[in-house]
């Protein structure tokens, strides 16, 4: 069998592999600080996608209790970047919202499966004595805004609307005055005083959890004319909604909207004295947002990909010189110039790709760590983690083929005079 025979190019991709992982672990200093432009632009990326996806999920589920297919009006709602002039316009133009409109809305809107009103105000809560340390939300409800709001019972039952027609004193508790007052007895048929009101307790709310780090637990639910009469006038009322279902959310919120307009006798190309907020609103927000946090995450991985290609680069044309006599025998074997191309090429590829990997295991103990210890929500999509090494094979590929061709071209002859 002839000597250019003996070469075996389909073995090429595993050897050109193979090289690259022992040229890593040779000299890990050398290894590192080469490959540390890429750790960091993948970091910096799987970080970033990290967090927006997983902000994503928590705005979904969590920020907003309306559901889907859920919507609320209030007197002001202002998306859009701080305007003080707008919101002062808007405090002085809206009015607050009347039982009237309420009861207008709700006996006219077709394409509603639930209206309620709830109002909130922050006071104080005792019993036996002991207080809150800290000021809980004091919410006035119809009987139907646990459901709607997607709050469930865990003991007892809720407010019902014979309750809020004869402005009884009872309540229902979030999870967090439980455990502050009744951790070890039952609440139910227990008195509090809310802000020095005595309140019997008929229900306690199943845990909420907290958004952002706030608790939503911090809660005591009482009749909504019950709480107009402790605590005066109608301000701050909204309107908790639903739609027949989620397909008809948009077409909800349109009928809602025409009915108030038409109640205030707002004229057309008159703007709205009222705001709608829908979890729809809160998403496009967040969405705003993060294509500011995209954009900037997407500048600062560029850098640092252009810089660890350059690197890689010097480090791929140091190596073709340094074995060049190698070359010069791999050629008089019969490789072809391709097959020492794809040689150096596949070298690149598996260095960036490394420092890809590594970067996406950083991100991840980054990610952990923030999730537990800062209660930020990170959560690592496996095609994040899929397109940050694959992005950085691919760095590696563009910035290879300079050397590769380097090598390729070099005349067997030539190479092998050259010194080991």
């Amino acid at each position: 069998m002839s000597a250019k025979r003996k070469y075996r190019p389909s073995a090429s991709f595993w050897e050109a592999g193979r090289i690259a992982i022992d040229s890593l672990n040779k000299n890990k200093l050398r290894s590192f600080l080469t490959l540390l432009g890429i750790i960091l632009a993948t970091t910096t990326l799987i970080s970033v996608t990290a967090l927006i996806h997983g902000m994503n999920v928590y705005i979904a589920t969590k920020v907003s209790n309306m559901g889907s297919d859920g919507f609320r009006i209030v007197r002001m709602a202002w998306f859009g970047p701080p305007d003080p002039k707008k919101l002062l316009l808007m405090s002085k133009r809206n009015p607050n919202l009347r039982r009237e409109e309420y009861d207008f809305v709700k006996e006219n809107a077709t394409l509603l499966r639930g209206l309620g009103i709830m109002a909130s105000t922050n006071g104080r809560i005792s019993f036996h004595g002991e207080s809150t340390d800290n000021t809980v939300n004091i919410q006035g409800i119809t009987a139907n805004i646990p459901a709607l709001n997607n709050v469930q019972v865990d003991a007892g039952r809720g407010i019902t609307d014979e309750e809020v027609h004869r402005h009884a004193n009872v309540a229902f508790i979030g999870h967090d005055i439980t455990n502050r007052f009744f951790a070890n007895r039952d609440p139910v048929g227990k008195t509090i005083e809310v802000d020095g009101v005595p309140f019997e307790v008929v229900g306690t709310a199943k845990e909420l959890g907290s958004v952002f780090g706030q608790s939503q637990d911090n809660f005591v639910m009482i009749p909504i004319d019950t709480y107009f009469k402790t605590y005066g006038a109608q301000k701050g009322m909204s309107f908790v909604a639903k739609a027949i279902d989620q397909e008809h959310l948009f077409q909800a919120e349109d009928e809602v909207t025409m009915l108030l307009r038409a109640f205030r006798h707002l004229r057309p190309g008159q703007d709205n004295n009222f705001g709608i907020i829908s979890s729809d609103s809160f998403v496009s927000l967040w969405q705003r947002l993060t294509a500011a946090i995209a954009a900037t995450a997407v500048g600062i991985v560029s850098v640092f990909m252009v810089v660890g290609g350059i690197v890689i680069m010097n480090i791929m044309l140091a190596a073709v010189t340094e074995r060049t006599h190698e070359i010069g025998i791999r050629k008089s074997l019969g490789a072809r110039r391709a097959d020492i191309m794809n040689q150096f090429l596949v070298e690149s590829a598996t260095l960036a790709a490394t420092g890809g990997l590594a970067g996406v295991l950083i991100a991840w103990a980054i990610a952990a760590l923030i999730r537990n210890a800062a209660s930020v929500p990170m959560a690592l999509p496996v095609t994040s983690v899929l397109i940050g090494v694959g992005l950085s094979a691919i760095v590696g590929l563009f910035f290879g083929i300079y050397p590769a061709r380097q090598a390729s071209k070099l005349d067997p002859i030539e190479a092998l005079r050259s010194e080991q």
